[in-house]
Parts: structure tokens; C-alpha cells; sequence
């Protein structure tokens, strides 16, 4: 029997270690699985989520989680509210499809990486500042937002056209580039979107115009085809930013 007390000392030994690795990372292990979850904080009519390449849908429900590779829709007059990385929090308005590709994993840089692809609908995300060794994402079809620190709107309409609001803070836009859901390969320095402009009409762009820093009270518009068509400043009073689910969302914020 003396064998099986060598696996049992064995398996305590490498148990040990991998806590000692994670406390040392500055997280315990309870807190470490958790972190790899979102939790769902709200939900209002009806709301679901498929598991990786499984067909059946499952439904969400409050203090239900979330995991990488999970996606999540919410149906008409609905609305789910989801806990990221535990500070961070994305609303889905109805008829809105988020697939959630990473949440707190580790990258070959070694930064911890939460990544979300919106493919259609709208959300609203509150997500505070980060570490230089994390990384938040929210991703469309044809832009990908680099957030920290930030409250925005991001919507994809039926038409793949994206749009991006920011409230506070600043998000790096940048152009999806075939085959690329995250952003690859943009070397060239971001530029600071300037005052209400109408862009020219739909043209090729290339890669070096295409990585802009929006702030707090500015938009830009992207098309199908990945370009640029509008940008500029907004402001609460538009008649866009009274709607209920504008409203809704600031009262969220408010509670946070």
C-alpha cells in the first residue's frame, strides 16, 4: 500500500504548490476560479445562453454564471445585466447577441485578458481602470474597443454598421481586420478624434488612419465595410441620449 500514500503525499505536494503559485499572483484559489466567471446581476423578461458548439439554448437567470466561449441573447423588451472580472458591468439592451471569448485569462504576455464580441444589438458597459497587466476588449464585427476606465455605448445594427458612444473616459478604436476578431498587427499610433465632423464619403482606408482614441462625449460611426463614415461630439441633451435605455443605464451607474 505504500504506494498509493506516495501518490497521496505526491498529489497534496502539487496541490500546495499550485495554491502557493496563485497566492503569489495575488489571488487565492477560491478567488481565482471565480474571477474566470462573470456572474449575471439583472435580468428582465427573457434572456439565454448557449455552451460553446451546443445547440440548446439554456436560460439565464439572476446570480447564474457566465463562462469563455458561452454566448449570451436577450429577447424583445429584455435586458440582463452581467458582472465581469467582478468591477466590471455590460448591459445588454433587447435583441442583443454578446459573445463572451475570454474572461480574466492569462495571455502570452502574461496579462490577465476579458474579451466580449457584440454581434448585434446594443449594450452599455461601465468597466473601471486597469492594471498595465489587464486588459478589457469589446469587439463588433468590424471595430474593436480597447476599455479602461470607460462608460460606453456600443451598438451593431442590422445592417453590421457599429457605432460607439463614450461617456467618460477614453477607448482605443480600432479596425477588425479580416479574420481578426481582436485587433492584430496595428503598429500605428492612435489619433485623438476631433470636433462634430462629417467624414467624407465611403472610401478605402488604410490601416494607419484607422486607430483613433475617443473620448469622454464623442462617437464614431463605422460601416459594414469596416470604415469610418461618421464622428464627432454628442451631448446628453440629443434626443438619442433620452431614451429609456440611456436612462435606465445612468441609474445603474449612479448605484455602482
Amino acid at each position: 500500500m505504500w504506494y498509493r500514500r506516495v501518490r497521496a503525499v505526491g498529489a497534496a505536494i502539487a496541490a500546495l504548490a499550485a495554491a502557493a503559485v496563485l497566492l503569489a499572483a495575488g489571488l487565492p484559489p477560491d478567488a481565482e476560479e471565480a474571477a474566470r466567471k462573470g456572474v449575471v446581476t439583472f435580468v428582465e423578461g427573457s434572456a439565454k445562453k448557449q455552451r460553446g458548439t451546443e445547440a440548446e439554448w439554456h436560460r439565464v437567470l439572476v446570480d447564474s454564471t457566465v463562462i469563455s466561449g458561452e454566448r449570451v441573447r436577450t429577447f424583445t423588451e429584455s435586458r440582463a445585466e452581467l458582472e465581469i472580472a467582478r468591477l466590471d458591468r455590460v448591459r445588454m439592451a433587447p435583441r442583443t447577441t454578446i459573445d463572451i471569448l475570454k474572461l480574466y485569462e492569462e495571455s502570452v504576455e502574461h496579462q490577465r485578458e476579458s474579451a466580449i464580441q457584440l454581434q448585434s444589438g446594443e449594450l452599455w458597459a461601465h468597466v473601471g481602470k486597469k492594471s498595465g497587466g489587464q486588459r478589457f476588449s469589446i469587439s463588433t464585427p468590424v471595430a474593436a474597443a480597447a476599455i479602461t476606465g470607460t462608460t460606453l455605448r456600443l451598438s451593431v445594427d442590422a445592417d453590421s454598421c457599429a457605432e460607439l458612444r463614450v461617456y467618460s473616459g477614453e477607448v482605443v478604436l480600432s479596425r477588425v481586420t479580416a479574420g481578426d476578431s481582436l485587433r492584430k498587427g496595428l503598429s500605428s499610433a492612435p489619433q485623438q478624434v476631433q470636433g462634430p465632423t462629417e467624414v467624407a464619403p465611403p472610401r478605402e482606408v488604410s490601416l494607419e488612419e484607422w486607430r483613433l482614441i475617443v473620448r469622454s462625449m464623442q462617437r464614431v460611426r463605422v460601416d459594414a465595410r469596416g470604415e469610418v463614415v461618421q464622428s464627432g461630439s454628442f451631448s446628453r441633451e440629443d434626443p438619442e441620449e433620452q431614451s429609456d435605455w440611456v436612462n435606465w443605464n445612468r441609474e445603474r451607474d449612479q448605484k455602482l
